[in-house]
């Protein structure tokens, strides 16, 4: 989740608050020397001036300004909290590594009713370790190469064959997300049911966002009620699958590894609200992305359409895609790499301090909440040349991308990482081997809430009669 909503400082509870200032006033007696910064009005702090960046193709100057005037780490006020911000890629991988030491996840209370108390995303400790590798178990590359990449193929052609004319771009691009999540988790094929059960799950992430109070937002109780049904449809499964184990058959998904785990169904529901969400919403954002940016770099687009039809060459018209295909596709690679660069579609992460922290001359006060702006690194001039613009050719001269931290780090790097950026090759391969494109009219980038485009990038497809 890439940044903390407005919703959060709205509703903050007034003991809340007088915590924060007895927080705040505790560690100036302590004489703790914290970063410099400025926290602007009180309570609302400087939390106007940065959702108004964000809601900009130009957020930059929010972090830039602070840069210049305080260095790399810098003290603001945003969201009801005096939040420590990290420009700096040695702090970020410091905070990231140290994930259950010093620092611990921290996430509003609306997004934490949403995908409720069992989910990947609020576990902590042994178990959060536990789940996270088991996660990863079901989405590295020898599953991927093995089991997943056919159903990838597969999915993202049975999309494509729809399109024709004016096509929301970023809405079928979810669409195929969900597909392939639905199916990785599920064994379960695109249907009526799964199509209703995604418009369930749209209602509940624009709750994210909201104050979360169900008497006070419309969305918000929309968001709590989309989720009723969402837990309903999939404890109904969770039901079938189990009287099916029973019976003997077995399945190899993200759910009978959830059976073999001893969870039981409250957890496994929470666990797969977490991961639909996780895998649905982020690779549809980067896929649409990566069509934008490309057709506004032609150069790019010409090059990329030169590595996929010397594959589709060799293989046919109609054949699907294999590992070894996959893995030949450099440039490719480059694309998909300076995609999750200059688009970052998770902007940073943030924790809290469970400790008192020495980060270069400052100590980050216990309990202070601290943001690692991994956009920042990216975007930064001092860890990439021209690095507001895309060039996926800079990938071809990079050779420790120690700055580069699209999926996050530490323990709780995406576990789903390489199966995106498989997704996202296959996606582009299809989709250039088989139509041109315009885009239907203008649209730009915004970053707050979401990354994501106004109009969810409209473009016009023509198919160039290829059958693939």
């Amino acid at each position: 989740m890439e940044l903390i909503p407005l919703s959060l400082l709205l509703s903050l509870s007034l003991s809340t608050i007088l915590f924060l200032l007895f927080r705040t006033s505790t560690a100036r007696r302590r004489n703790i020397r914290s970063p410099p910064g400025s926290i602007g009005l009180p309570l609302i702090g400087e939390t106007f001036q940065l959702i108004s960046a964000y809601k900009t193709e130009n957020p930059e100057p929010f972090i830039d300004t602070r840069v210049v005037k305080y260095g790399t780490v810098f003290t603001t006020h945003v969201f009801g909290e005096r939040t420590v911000f990290s420009a700096d890629a040695e702090t970020n991988r410091f905070i990231l590594q140290n994930e259950g030491r010093l620092f611990e996840s921290s996430y509003p209370g609306s997004i934490a009713n949403l995908v409720g108390k069992h989910s990947l995303l609020l576990m902590r400790g042994s178990l959060h370790r536990r789940m996270h590798s088991l996660t990863m178990s079901f989405a590295n590359s020898t599953i991927i190469k093995d089991h997943l990449l056919v159903d990838i193929d597969r999915l993202v052609r049975r999309n494509l064959d729809k399109w024709t004319g004016r096509i929301l771009l970023m809405e079928e691009a979810k669409k195929i997300t969900f597909e392939l999540t639905l199916k990785q988790l599920l064994s379960i094929e695109p249907c009526e049911w799964s199509e209703n059960l995604r418009k369930e799950y749209m209602l509940v992430i624009e709750g994210f966002f909201c104050i979360p109070l169900p008497f006070f937002s419309l969305t918000y109780r929309r968001a709590i009620q989309a989720r009723k049904r969402v837990t309903e449809a999939l404890h109904l499964v969770v039901r079938e699958r189990r009287v099916e184990r029973e019976k003997g058959v077995k399945k190899n998904d993200m759910l009978a590894a959830l059976f073999d785990s001893d969870c039981d169904d409250d957890e496994i529901v929470d666990l797969l609200v977490s991961l639909l969400v996780a895998g649905y919403d982020t690779t549809s954002t980067t896929m649409t992305l990566a069509v934008k940016f490309l057709t506004d770099t032609p150069s790019a687009l010409a090059e990329l359409k030169e590595e996929h039809e010397e594959i589709r060459k060799k293989k046919g018209a109609s054949l699907a895609l294999e590992w070894d295909d996959y893995k030949s596709m450099p440039f490719t690679q480059c694309v998909v790499n300076e995609t999750l660069r200059l688009s970052n579609i998770i902007s940073g992460v943030f924790r809290r301090a469970i400790t008192d922290v020495k980060i270069k001359d400052y100590t980050i006060p216990k309990g202070s909440k601290v943001f690692a702006s991994l956009r920042a690194v990216h975007l930064g001039q001092e860890n990439f040349e021209d690095a507001r613009v895309f060039d996926p050719w800079r990938w071809q001269k990079i050779s420790d991308p120690a700055n580069f931290m699209p999926f996050g780090g530490g323990p709780r790097r995406c576990p789903g990482h390489e199966l995106a950026r498989v997704a996202l090759s296959v996606f582009l391969h299809h989709l250039i081997t088989r139509f041109s494109w315009i885009p239907a009219e203008d649209d730009k980038l915004v970053f707050f809430p979401t990354t994501r485009t106004q109009k969810r990038y409209p473009i016009i497809v023509q198919n160039r009669n290829v059958v693939g």
